[in-house]
């Protein structure tokens, strides 16, 4: 053998016995364990591995616990992360605690791991330059056991073919356990067994969601997805039947009385629960009292019921394209706490006496008892404030003259004012959608908003000043931290291209910069890509005891409030606020911070909810047009396509880079475009391109388009 073929052999050999090694884990082997795991039996060979053995252990690779036994050695051997799973059935873990790149883990060493699993793994040791990889050893908490998805049957059994495109493998599910469910029905399952040596795992179905297609049982499986349940539990339900609506003498006597100063709310023309409303009084000073009244859902719902264990692991009522799942059963939310017209309701208020510079002369927390006088929708109020004329309209142009003022001020202080569009869909009466549109915020939404921001700010600086000095006062804060650095760079470049400036020299000139690029895109083609880049540069607003700033709000202190009945966070605030005012001491911080995580996790969830429920509307919506030419905006970029939104309808899909045929195309993620590598053609995030709807998948929601070019 020359000696390059022997080098090549040797460096083979090396690789063949570090694999041996990885896939052994933290077991020892001598060199005939070695050799018997690859097969080799002639003594020569046999030999060489032992060489190989010596001089892995001299260069720190492996490492010899006892003579003739070799390990691959520990540096940080084991890691506990999550697992996020890729298409190709790899994965990696990611530990933001122990080590600060991601571990890779092969299909093979996942050992039946799923996406969003938090796993303890293996990690070899590696000589440098090479990333770090391993195996998972065990899983120590499931991120779920339900997955929705298709039941398909074969003759002796079924299988289930889950939404979810990150759990890669199908549910074999026996037939005694199908639950009347039928071929292609969209229904849930639910992971009972997995055996070691298994391929798949063994299920059961759960419940039987409905047709495939049907409006009902697709929105219901996006719920279901996002780990929200369909509906209440008995005892919670027989909690909030049991609770009365009668208003006692005794409880009223505990409450300042609003029920003759003019009360109204603001609120869309198809709510049902409404918990917040604005009292407005003309004082003989020549100010005036604004009262921000709030439902006093912590009054009837207590905590540690059936009510409250609930609510808390909803955590928020989730708002679905064609129907709200509120956080509290309807006999609460459109009911007894809902601050309906014309009847007396019990609430929790901020009140404020404003000068006619709208600066805050007084302020007052604390339970009062209303009776609404009116229940405005947007547009109702709208036009009243548009014509200038109609009921109360003296009261609601003096409300939105003190708002424009707050408002204001705020932006001079360094808010951002972050406009993004709202898409809305016309639904016929099965959910199918007829229409897209584009939902306007006018000052009818924006004055309601501005005495809302007041009183969660207000209320925040209150406990948090009273806190001052030795005593801390634990409370929930909404929080927003100042945006990462080389992301609003990398914004400021990005904005560049299209002639607008951002001055990054500190946090209120980056506030100040972006308030002006937002008022110059408004309206033109680029705003929604503008806008939605920027939002993503920003820090993500979190539930924490922690910190009380909010960069976004240019506030040093705010909460949430205003929304109990559909926000858990705000039921918490309530119950600290009350309990701080009758003299508590403070409440422990460790246990408001985790039901604080927990309230920020279920937010993100419902987030992702309404996302994908608007993702399945604008597929279902496109269904029927594929063929047809569209004009749109590059949204995204992604090494294996670009997003493209489509500008008169807002509904986005992908151009995949396989399909553009004129050029081999790459990703240039640093000045976000696409490249072609022979032509050097340039497509970048924000460009306007001609598409034609190629291809819809409703189950995967998923919108394919390709180039007119």
């Amino acid at each position: 053998m020359s000696k390059k073929n022997s080098n090549n052999f040797d460096l083979v050999l090396t690789k063949l016995i570090s694999d041996v090694f990885e896939k052994a884990g933290n077991k020892s082997l001598n060199y005939k364990q070695v050799a018997a795991e690859l097969n080799i039996q002639d003594y020569e060979t046999r030999e060489l591995i032992l060489l190989v053995l010596k001089e892995e252990t001299r260069k720190g690779v492996l490492q010899e616990p006892e003579k003739g036994k070799f390990i691959l050695k520990q540096l940080k051997t084991y890691v506990t992360g999550k697992v996020d799973m890729t298409a190709d059935g790899s994965a990696f873990i990611v530990s933001e605690d122990e080590f600060e790149e991601d571990i890779f883990i092969a299909p093979k060493k996942l050992r039946n791991a799923l996406h969003g699993d938090i796993v303890k793994a293996y990690v070899y040791a590696k000589s440098k330059g090479r990333k770090k990889d391993g195996e998972v050893v065990e899983i120590i908490k499931r991120a779920k056991m339900e997955f929705t998805g298709i039941v398909k049957f074969s003759e002796k059994f079924a299988f289930f073919v889950p939404d979810d495109r990150k759990m890669l493998h199908d549910i074999f599910i026996p037939l005694a356990d199908i639950n009347g469910a039928k071929n292609e029905e969209k229904a849930i399952a639910q992971i009972v067994d997995w055996p070691e040596e298994a391929k798949n795992p063994i299920g059961k179905i759960k419940q039987v969601l409905g047709k495939q297609g049907d409006n009902n049982a697709e929105m219901n499986a996006i719920l279901a997805d996002y780990g929200f349940p369909l509906a209440f539990p008995d005892q919670v339900e027989k909690e909030a039947n049991a609770i009365s609506d009668i208003i006692s003498a005794e409880e009223i006597a505990k409450r300042r009385d609003f029920r003759n100063v003019l009360t109204f709310t603001i609120d869309p023309a198809d709510a049902k629960d409404f918990d917040d409303a604005i009292s407005f009084k003309k004082l003989e000073n020549g100010n005036v009292e604004v009262g921000v009244h709030i439902a006093d859902v912590s009054h009837y719902v207590k905590p540690n019921s059936a009510l409250d264990k609930e609510a808390f692991e909803r955590g928020t009522s989730v708002y679905l394209v064609d129907r709200v799942i509120p956080m509290l059963p309807e006999r609460l939310s459109n009911g007894v706490c809902s601050l309906r017209p014309h009847e007396d309701k019990l609430c929790f208020a901020a009140v404020f006496e404003l000068d006619k510079e709208a600066n805050v002369i007084t302020q007052w927390f604390g339970k009062t008892i209303i009776h609404s006088d009116k229940r405005f929708s947007y547009e109702d109020a709208q036009t009243i404030l548009e014509n200038k004329t109609g009921g109360y309209s003296e009261e609601l142009l003096k409300l939105n003259e003190l708002a424009y003022i707050l408002r204001e001020r705020k932006f001079k202080h360094g808010a951002i004012s972050f406009e993004s569009t709202e898409v809305k869909f016309k639904l016929d009466e099965n959910g199918k959608p007829l229409g897209v549109y584009i939902k306007e915020r006018k000052d009818a939404h924006k004055l309601i908003e501005d005495y809302m921001l007041l009183a969660n700010k207000k209320v925040a600086e209150f406990i948090a000043k009273k806190g001052k000095g030795k005593q801390k006062f634990t409370f929930v804060y909404r929080s927003h931290d100042l945006p990462k650095e080389d992301a609003i760079l990398n914004f400021a470049q990005f904005a560049l291209k299209f002639g607008y400036k951002i001055d990054t020299s500190s946090g209120r000139e980056t506030a100040r910069s972006l308030n002006d690029l937002m008022f110059d895109v408004e309206g033109k083609k680029e705003q929604n890509v503008l806008t939605q880049l920027a939002i993503r540069s920003m820090a993500k607003a979190i539930y924490t005891t922690k910190k009380h700033s909010h960069y976004g709000l240019a506030f040093d202190f705010y909460t949430h409030f205003t929304s109990p009945i559909r926000r858990y966070p705000d039921v918490m605030a309530h119950r600290l606020l009350e309990y701080y005012q009758e003299g508590g001491k403070s409440v422990d911080e460790e246990t408001y911070e985790k039901m604080c995580l927990h309230s920020s996790q279920m937010e993100k969830k419902a987030a992702d909810a309404e996302r994908a429920s608007i993702k399945y509307k604008q597929a279902e919506y496109l269904e029927d047009n594929v063929g047809e030419q569209y004009t749109g905006l590059i949204s995204g970029l992604t090494e294996w396509g670009m997003y493209v939104e489509i500008i008169e309808n807002k509904c986005e899909g992908m151009v995949r880079l396989r399909d553009i045929n004129d050029d081999f195309y790459v990703l240039d993620e640093k000045n976000y475009c696409i490249i072609g590598q022979r032509k050097k053609k340039k497509y970048q995030l924000g460009d306007e391109v001609k598409i034609l709807v190629k291809k819809v998948d409703l189950n995967k929601r998923q919108i394919d388009f390709s180039l007119v070019q």
